[in-house]
């Protein structure tokens, strides 16, 4: 197996510190491990620039879209239990999605519908299911931004945001389309409602605790507010909104979420999608759980189950016009995450099997089972579309492989 030239790894500190210099990023870390073994750490810059606190080791951060493969992981160990199958309609565990209805095809506006089935599980956690998010465009994510259907950290408890959802239509008819959506909250819900506990508990009792994720929650952990970075953007409109992302404000670091006043401190929502905050160690526990077969939690089985692809080619051949965290060329989807299919039309450095997503405010990880990597990256910057830093990283740590 290639090993990992530390001259070349080190190409990685400069290009870090590129980014704070040129202000795209207050601040980043990243750590590389191989075959269990940590090969590569580094930070740099900011968690605050404010109090010019520094990006450290112990920062706490949002991982928002990370949480995903978290959800995702979750609803796998009850599969296995025999608790539900994955061709199960959403309405077997929560009624409120019994009779459902879908924009029809080039529809204007939100009362253009017609019946459709309900989407099942599977389609639901491969964003196939017709869910959508506010910041992708379309009738249905305008309809969601109006009514504040993000399942960000203030929007009630999940069982009631989830009841809203549902009277929502569908963007498309399930199974038809991938778009990017709010799907994997509706799992995070699914969960509770199967397991009998709350979200929280359950990742905390069920996944955190067997791994030793002793600092990644929905709340910023009790003593670590002082750890926890800000969040910046270099939007003028909003950190989340991507349908005006032309619209870049004159300061490229712009401040919109602070320790002390942050939604993360308590929040009301436990999103599934993309609710957690934790430390980058802690991330690289589940990313070591995930590329070592499950750690316990499940299966070998069950984990190469979850990381193959489940759509029926690329992400791109089924049309999406979302938002998404990863390129929809060259890759599929599986259980939580994309799955690099050929890597050359990627365009991007990668393995073949590459299993990754990333979260909203820049963050990134995968797992290279060619080459048993496990890369995290930590930064605070929304959207995660400014710039290529995830590209950018893939390539230099493949530049580094001999």
């Amino acid at each position: 197996m290639p090993t990992l030239d530390k001259t070349r790894l080190d190409r990685i500190k400069p290009w870090m510190q590129r980014y704070v210099d040129e202000r795209k990023f207050a601040g980043s870390s990243v750590l590389v491990n191989q075959s269990g073994a940590e090969v590569f750490y580094h930070q740099t810059g900011l968690r605050d620039v404010a109090s010019a606190a520094p990006f450290t080791r112990d920062t706490v951060a949002r991982i928002y879209s990370m949480t995903k493969p978290v959800t995702s992981l979750a609803l796998m160990m009850l599969a296995e239990e025999g608790r539900i199958h994955l061709d199960a309609p959403l309405s077997a565990v929560l009624p409120e999605f019994s009779e459902m209805y879908a924009l029809v095809d080039g529809a204007t506006a939100i009362d253009q519908v017609e019946r459709c089935p309900v989407p099942t599980l599977h389609q639901t956690v491969t964003h196939t299911g017709g869910f959508s998010y506010p910041f992708n465009p379309g009738v249905l994510p305008k309809a969601m931004e109006e009514a504040k259907l993000l399942f960000g950290a203030s929007e009630g408890p999940l069982a009631e945001v989830t009841q809203r959802l549902a009277q929502m239509p569908l963007a498309f008819q399930p199974g038809t389309r991938w778009e990017y959506s709010v799907g994997i909250d509706v799992i995070g819900r699914v969960v509770e409602v199967l397991s009998g506990q709350t979200l929280d508990a359950f990742f905390q009792s069920r996944i955190f605790d067997p791994l030793g994720m002793r600092e990644t929650r929905f709340a910023v952990p009790e003593g670590a507010l002082d750890r926890f970075a800000s969040l910046y953007t270099p939007l003028a409109s909003g950190a989340m909104a991507l349908n005006n992302a032309e619209s870049k404000s004159a300061e490229t670091l712009r401040c919109v979420d602070v320790a002390g006043k942050s939604p993360f401190r308590a929040p009301s929502t436990l999103s599934g999608g993309g609710g957690l905050v934790g430390t980058i160690d802690d991330y690289m526990r589940f990313c070591e759980a995930l590329r070592t077969g499950g750690q316990g939690l499940v299966s070998p089985a069950t984990l190469r189950f979850m990381m193959s692809n489940h759509l029926p080619g690329e992400i791109a051949s089924m049309g999406p016009s979302s938002f998404a965290e990863q390129p929809m060329t060259g890759t599929g989807f599986g259980i939580g995450g994309s799955t690099v299919l050929n890597p050359a039309r990627t365009r991007t450095p990668s393995s073949v099997g590459d299993f990754s997503w990333g979260g909203m405010a820049s963050t990134f990880f995968w797992i290279d089972p060619v080459h048993d990597l496990s890369v995290v990256f930590f930064t605070q910057l929304s959207p995660s579309s400014s710039y290529p830093a995830r590209p950018e990283l893939k390539a230099l740590i493949h530049g580094a492989l001999t």
